[in-house]
């Protein structure tokens, strides 16, 4: 519509006779609009025929060659009106390059392997698939009729076949054909691959599972007391002896420094298969405190302050350990108990603090860029922003006459990236979910292990979680062996595998670290207070930085929902990976669209590896 009536002549219109002669339609606005058009089509059939985008080796490298030269060639050749300034043409034109070559670009990438753990298709019940909102019978197995149903929907990717699927409880599955829109910048889903799910029956399932189930239990526990907590000592010996562990060690050793910390999961890519997983800690996960300097500050907001106290959930509030609450959450039925809250707010201190704060929706990446942005406080003892410097790439930082805006490189761009990324990394995320793994939630394996436990039923299960500590302290606390879940609805209607919010915190992370100075020390880094949450005290310890500390903030965003007990390690792990490869696509495309003089976005990625874009 811009164009459109940009170039459109006022004084002219179809009572003219140079308007209505056939000459005259020929010269028209319209006309050279639909040649336009004509001339593009003609170029991508040409191109289409030729194999340029039609899968044959070396694609954007032709397109950008004679294929797109013909295509502005021929568009640049029509009638200009010649009003229209020529640089307001070229940008026109140079706006129609960078969208081909981004798009030709993208469609080079290959399609990455997408294998899965073989657990759909090993098991007629389906018990190591998510088959949650369908009906169930009484010993949490999904009735196979419905879930043909919901394999044809799998299958055809069709919105129809979804509305087939008959749903035993109220609520609803969520937005697997939404991971099918078409992303106009930024790569398609199918292109970034992430390791298959760990194996229902195997070493590495177990070992997640007994990490969640002592995550529920010391989920009251504040993270500044571990040393003093004999059953955090527990967790530590018995995580470290599980041979399927793949979180973060201290000397091959879990710690009480490296315990529950984050750590992200790439598929490697020498292994063309893609079941090859490559794990690692992103830099500055186990420097100082648990909890990210980035969830403790207040956020300035324009004349506006956002609390860095919380609304908590009180000590206690587990769900689905009673089996008929359990099951009528498989079944899709809404809860019937509710949260019940701490009247005080305080700052995240303890494994349930940081579950609730990821419940809903923080304004996590939003109010970091904010923090980065904003001054220091006058008062030491007071918590401001942390003022970093734009990453050294940023082209304004060496100008002599020019300032930044929300146009490009400036805070006020970012923050639009930031959401845009948000979706994006969604559609990748949840196009995993649902159209490749579809792998079980942690309360859907506790249902498992309770009835093998107190029902023997031979489920296969490793013998690392059958004879797990946490198992057993979680069957004397609530008598049951079900996983106590931190919400009373449990995980959202979709596999468990890889995980949204984790996807959302790699994508956004990756961004902020793009755009601000990673290595710049944060200078006055604070800690809640052992003795009273409801305060801050300094922090006193190894240096803090930028870049540690969001990282640090992406793996508490994300493993914040396996405190919640609706996530494994390796959901966190994965999709942290998938976030950053979403947010590297969106770069990529957005650097093109510069006009400054750039040298490209230089961060480090979670692998401590650094790239430039």
């Amino acid at each position: 519509m811009t164009i459109d009536s940009h170039d459109r002549d006022p004084r002219s219109d179809a009572s003219t006779p140079d308007a209505a002669s056939p000459e005259g339609a020929a010269k028209g606005p319209r006309a050279d609009k639909a040649a336009g058009r004509r001339a593009f089509m003609g170029v991508a059939g040409s191109l289409a025929v030729g194999g340029v985008l039609a899968g044959s080796p070396g694609v954007a490298q032709a397109a950008r060659g004679r294929g797109i030269d013909d295509l502005l060639d021929g568009i640049g050749s029509l009638r200009r009106d010649p009003r229209v300034s020529p640089l307001d043409h070229e940008l026109r034109l140079r706006a129609l390059r960078v969208r081909v070559e981004a798009a030709v670009d993208q469609f080079e990438e290959p399609i990455a392997p997408h294998p899965d753990n073989g657990d759909e298709e090993r098991y007629p019940n389906k018990i190591g698939t998510d088959t949650r909102g369908l009906p169930h019978d009484a010993r949490g197995e999904v009735d196979r009729a419905a879930y043909r149903v919901a394999a044809r929907a799998h299958a055809s990717r069709e919105w129809d076949d979804f509305e087939a699927i008959p749903l035993a409880g109220t609520r609803k599955l969520v937005s697997p054909i939404g991971t099918l829109a078409v992303s106009l910048i930024g790569t398609t889903p199918a292109q970034i691959g992430v390791p298959p799910a760990p194996a229902l029956a195997s070493a590495e399932k177990a070992a997640e599972a007994v990490e969640v189930y002592w995550k529920a239990l010391l989920r009251d526990v504040p993270f500044e007391s571990y040393a003093d907590s004999s059953d955090v000592a527990d967790a530590i010996e018995e995580i470290d002896r599980l041979s399927g562990y793949t979180g973060p060690r201290a000397g091959g050793r879990v710690t009480l420094e490296t315990l529950f910390r984050g750590s992200v999961t790439y598929a490697d890519p020498r292994d063309r298969s893609g079941r090859t997983a490559k794990h690692v800690v992103p830099p500055g996960v186990l420097d100082g405190p648990y909890i990210s300097q980035f969830l403790l500050r207040d956020i300035p907001y324009g004349p506006q302050v956002l609390q860095g106290a919380f609304r908590t959930a009180l000590p206690g509030n587990d769900f689905q350990t009673d089996y008929n609450e359990w099951l009528a959450v498989q079944n899709g039925f809404s809860p019937t108990r509710s949260i019940a809250y701490d009247p005080v707010r305080r700052y995240l201190s303890t494994g349930r603090d940081l579950a609730e704060y990821v419940h809903g929706g923080a304004a996590s990446f939003w109010g970091a860029a904010l923090l980065l942005g904003a001054a220091r406080s006058a008062n030491p003892s007071v918590p401001g922003g942390i003022a970093a410097p734009l990453s050294p790439t940023n082209p304004y930082l060496t100008s002599e006459t020019q300032a930044s805006a929300a146009a490009t490189f400036s805070l006020a761009y970012l923050q639009g990236l930031l959401p845009f990324g948000t979706s994006r990394a969604i559609r990748a995320a949840y196009w995993q979910k649902w159209f490749v793994h579809r792998s079980i939630r942690p309360e859907g394996y506790g249902g498992l292990v309770h009835q093998r436990l107190a029902n023997g039923r031979e489920y296969p299960l490793h013998d690392d979680i059958l004879g797990s500590l946490a198992v057993e302290l979680t069957f004397d606390t609530f008598g049951s062996y079900l996983l106590p879940q931190a919400f009373p609805e449990g995980a959202p209607l979709h596999g468990s595998y890889p995980g949204g919010a984790a996807a959302i915190a790699g994508v956004n992370v990756t961004l902020l670290k793009a755009f601000f100075d990673e290595d710049h020390v944060i200078e006055d880094p604070f800690v809640p207070d052992p003795a009273d949450p409801t305060r801050l005290v300094p922090y006193s310890g190894p240096p803090l930085t930028v870049g540690g500390e969001l990282n640090k903030l992406a793996t508490n965003a994300s493993f914040g929902r396996n405190w919640a007990g609706i996530h494994w390690r390796t959901d966190a792990a994965a999709s942290l990976a998938l976030g950053e490869a979403v947010a590297i696509s969106l770069l990529r495309d957005e650097r093109r669209t510069f006009r400054e003089p750039f040298d490209g976005f230089t961060f480090t990625r979670f692998d401590g590896t650094r790239i430039t874009i």
